[in-house]
């Protein structure tokens, strides 16, 4: 086999008769499947066609997991309809092949199977999955826009029936190796150290796959339509299809055309060359743009110390030790704490599902009344209450009881950092590092440099950031930073909006159908109406507070935590009337001054470019992905 002329692909045959390929991308740190990956794919199964193995094993050479999908650049090339079903039609045909080969296939699947790379393994006879942290296995391409067309709209609904398929391909949700194995994606899942000897076994074994029950078999079948009907009803409650056409594509395509995209060559061509795929493309190349922040540094952190228990400091803390790490949490006492240590209780029990895990990860959460945690911290945050004189007081103390090489962070949202750092002696050390309500939900932190601040320690923030898994956003000390500074002109045009009469229900209506999760009075309700209003002192550039809100904060209407705002709000959920039509041009004036702020913004060399200003209000804010970022609008 080693003639054969070979790049990203090594074929060997043990003493068993088995051909092991496998999968180690050149130049690349993790495997993609580019045109000349899936052609010597295709080299591959010519020669076993000559020379037939016992069976076939492909496995990935990397550590850094299975394959992560389809060469995402090349989709940025598919400038004709030709192009668009060219691609599909590689992948299909070429995984149509490796399923009809006489010999058994497996697929070993260590780390990340996503997209074309899982695509891949449903069309092997068997799939096993290795138990850790690292493996999981989905078709996220819905989140680019486009479809699963290699195969997956086809195979994934046979292996575990139509609703589970659909609910992973209309969401993009991933499953660990365990639950893989659980609804049968997985024929096995095995632990490393033996995961050679039971990829032997199982592809020799001869065992059928587990078949579908009779129920799920009717409907990936004569009942098709049931629930096709239903995955339509679901996907309308999150998406336009005018906005996210892809999902709407999904059950289309497995409904009407059992998985086979090239049957509706109508549907490749107005999915792959739509705005939203074009949109949804650069939206990820923006989010690798920012993972890479901080790969420079060789900072790791392995204790953090939190000061504030409030439900940011709180919030932070337990995402920290969700994420791995020992956490010091101080407060004046731990009565001020058992809020947040029950949420971070809850935390754990919902994303971690294990309760040996959830009880390690609480165990690594340790309350500190008396700052015991200082001197063994690799980053102290602090998150105390926006007030200088309190921060001025908190540094001086904290400062010398800390590591030399330690982080020293900040989670202001409105404070400057060079009038925070007047106490240090080394004020150059200060970062921000500004997270965002919910902490666990929102994937963006803000790392703000205070001017002559020292790049090792930013690089250090950043490295971090990326360490605890969030996007880190570098962004200059200004008032509001990015994120704060253009969402306070937004809601000031929203409020200002029903201040003419316009009711908070139309507001919010005109901005959901423009794209935005969710709208602006909403969201005002949801910050805290207190809060907006604080919040707009500062970044409003001194205009008077629209009426709506001063009348309802006097009357201590705050928003969702106390029951009342914009909206009554009953277990966590606002109550609306129904919204009227929505005045033309309403939705235009009310983004307008949000994208007039990010320029500025940009102009003024608070975040570096148009690029990271879309990524950071797209990730910060929750703004309209599908437009590709308010400075992309029109593009």
């Amino acid at each position: 086999m080693s003639d054969l002329d070979l790049q990203h692909w090594r074929l060997e045959v043990d003493a068993e008769g088995i051909a092991w390929a496998i999968l180690d991308k050149r130049g690349e740190s993790a495997n993609s499947l580019s045109t000349a990956v899936t052609g010597e794919l295709a080299q591959i199964l010519d020669r076993l066609d000559v020379y037939t193995p016992k069976a076939l094993i492909i496995r990935s050479g990397k550590d850094a997991g299975f394959v992560a999908g389809a060469d995402i650049g090349e989709f940025t090339q598919l400038d004709t309809p030709e192009k668009g079903r060219a691609l599909v039609a590689r992948g299909w045909e070429l995984f149509n092949r490796l399923a009809a080969v006489k010999y058994p296939t497996l697929a070993l699947v260590r780390g990340h199977c996503l997209g074309g790379g899982l695509e891949l393994a449903l069309a092997c006879r068997y799939l096993l999955a290795i138990d850790e942290p690292s493996t999981k296995l989905g078709l996220p391409e819905v989140m680019l826009g486009i479809f699963p067309g290699w195969g997956g709209m086809l195979r994934l609904p046979q292996r575990v029936g139509p609703a589970a398929a659909l609910d992973m391909m209309l969401t993009g949700r991933t499953v660990d190796a365990k639950k893989a194995k659980k609804t049968g994606l997985a024929d096995d899942c095995v632990p490393p150290r033996i995961m050679e000897m039971a990829a032997r076994q199982l592809v020799l074994s001869g065992q059928p796959r587990r078949s579908l029950p009779v129920l799920q078999r009717l409907l990936n079948g004569p009942l098709k339509g049931v629930v096709a009907s239903g995955a339509r009803k679901q996907v309308a409650k999150k998406a336009r299809p005018e906005h996210y056409p892809a999902p709407y594509a999904i059950i289309d395509i497995w409904q009407k055309h059992n998985g086979n995209a090239l049957a509706a060559p109508e549907i490749v061509d107005r999915i792959i060359r739509s705005p939203t795929a074009r949109n949804l493309v650069r939206v990820f190349f923006m989010q690798e743009r920012l993972k890479a922040f901080g790969k420079e540094s060789d900072f790791k952190a392995q204790r953090v110390h939190v000061i504030g228990a409030g439900v940011m400091g709180g919030d932070i803390a337990a995402w920290c030790a969700l994420r791995g790490m020992t956490v010091t949490l101080q407060d004046q006492s731990l009565e001020r704490m058992g809020p947040a240590l029950k949420r971070a209780r809850q935390l754990f029990e919902r994303r971690l599902r294990d309760p040996l895990k959830a009880r390690s990860a609480f165990d690594r959460l340790i309350p500190d009344v008396h700052g015991d945690g200082v001197p063994h911290a690799d980053v102290v945050i602090e998150a105390i209450f926006e007030d200088v004189a309190a921060k001025h007081a908190l540094f001086a103390a904290l400062e010398p009881r800390m590591k030399a090489g330690a982080v020293l962070a900040t989670n202001t949202s409105s404070l400057r950092l060079e009038d925070l750092r007047t106490v240090l002696a080394r004020p150059e050390r200060l970062v921000g590092i500004h997270f965002f309500n919910p902490v666990a939900m929102m994937p963006l932190v803000e790392v703000v440099e205070a001017e002559g601040a020292d790049p090792r320690m930013v690089q250090a923030a950043c490295a971090f950031v990326r360490q605890i898994d969030k996007l880190p956003l570098p962004v200059k000390s200004a008032p509001g930073f990015l994120v704060n500074a253009v969402l306070a002109p937004y809601m000031l045009a929203a409020m200002r909006a029903v201040d003419r009469g316009i009711s908070p229900e139309t507001v919010d209506e005109a901005m959901l159908a423009f794209g935005m999760p969710m709208g602006p009075i909403e969201l005002i309700d949801t910050v805290g109406l207190d809060i907006a209003m604080a919040a707009g002192k500062q970044l409003a550039g001194g205009a008077d507070a629209p009426a709506c809100l001063l009348r309802r904060v006097e009357a201590g209407q705050l928003g969702k935590k106390s029951g009342q705002g914009f909206y009554a709000w009953t277990d966590g959920k606002p109550s609306k009337g129904s919204a009227a039509a929505v005045p033309a041009g309403l939705a235009d004036s009310l983004v307008r001054p949000l994208i007039e702020r990010v320029e500025q913004l940009v102009a003024d060399g608070v975040v570096a470019d148009a690029e990271l200003a879309d990524a950071g209000v797209i990730f910060g804010t929750g703004f309209a992905p599908f437009t590709g970022g308010p400075l992309n609008l029109g593009k």
